[in-house]
């Protein structure tokens, strides 16, 4: 039995959307409260991760990247006993300000806000990186408090615009088949691990030139066709599965989420 991808319109409701909204909203003007003396909401802050990439489901995590001056970064890069870990408690004790009785933790490089209701949102402190000519081109580094504590770097938004691109040059082929691998992840292998950006990196390869159809065009495959290509790039490389990230090109670790991945994929097409 195959589950052939579906068009996924809407499967974030409205009013879940709107919690979202005012939560990030809270948490954003908490930060800014304590790391830029500012009141704003929505300043310095934007969604990453499978929101911030239009490829969340309603059962998604909420990640947010939210930029701090670069004299905290010189402040807690010289400390010495994982200044990376300090930085996190610190931006976890700025969350608690607002969300006194929510299971607030910093968890390796975010800090964790575990709602009542089920939502998660995980929060990436991170600061411009800038290079010895002061230009930024979009990289952030973030800590990693794994290890002893070091910096990684990150750049959300190139892989958000490459995101974009190619769900418009798919007809929204891209977003919808990213959906539907997490549908099916979450309805029947929910024991499995299978991060987002495996799912979305894994499909903005493996699909090609695939599209919908577009005005004035005919199909030339049959249902089922498409579903059969992603297993058969799946098959060709499973034994050397390297992706990287869409945009910013940063290798992705698959080594939790092959196996899941392989049995979407299976679920999906035969």
């Amino acid at each position: 039995m195959s589950s052939p991808v579906i068009k996924h319109d809407d499967v974030i409701s409205a009013d879940l959307r709107s919690t979202i909204s005012m939560r990030y909203k809270t948490v954003t003007r908490a930060i800014n409260i304590a790391f830029r003396d500012s009141q704003s909401e929505t300043q310095y802050s934007f969604y990453v991760g499978s929101y911030g990439r239009g490829t969340a489901i309603n059962t998604s995590d909420i990640d947010v990247l939210a930029e701090l001056p670069e004299e905290e970064y010189k402040r807690y890069d010289v400390l010495k006993g994982n200044g990376q870990s300090r930085l996190l408690q610190a931006v976890r004790e700025s969350v608690l300000a607002s969300y006194p009785r929510s299971d607030v933790r910093a968890d390796g490089q975010v800090v964790k806000i575990n709602f009542y209701d089920g939502i998660l949102f995980e929060i990436l402190p991170a600061f411009k990186k800038i290079d010895l000519w002061e230009r930024w081109d979009g990289t952030y580094k973030y800590p990693d408090s794994n290890m002893g504590g070091n910096w990684q770097s990150t750049n959300p938004k190139a892989e958000q615009e490459a995101i974009d691109k190619k769900n418009n040059s798919s007809n929204g082929l891209l977003r919808d088949t990213c959906k539907h691998f997490r549908r099916v992840r979450d309805d029947n292998y929910s024991s499995y691990t299978l991060s987002g950006i495996v799912i979305d990196s894994f499909v903005f390869i493996a699909m090609g030139d695939w599209h919908y159809l577009k005005e004035g065009e005919e199909s030339t495959s049959s249902i089922g066709d498409y579903e059969k290509v992603l297993l058969h790039w799946f098959e060709k490389n499973k034994y050397l599965l390297r992706l990287s990230a869409p945009g910013s090109g940063d290798a992705v670790d698959t080594s939790d989420s092959a196996v899941c991945l392989e049995k979407v994929l299976r679920f999906i097409a035969e």
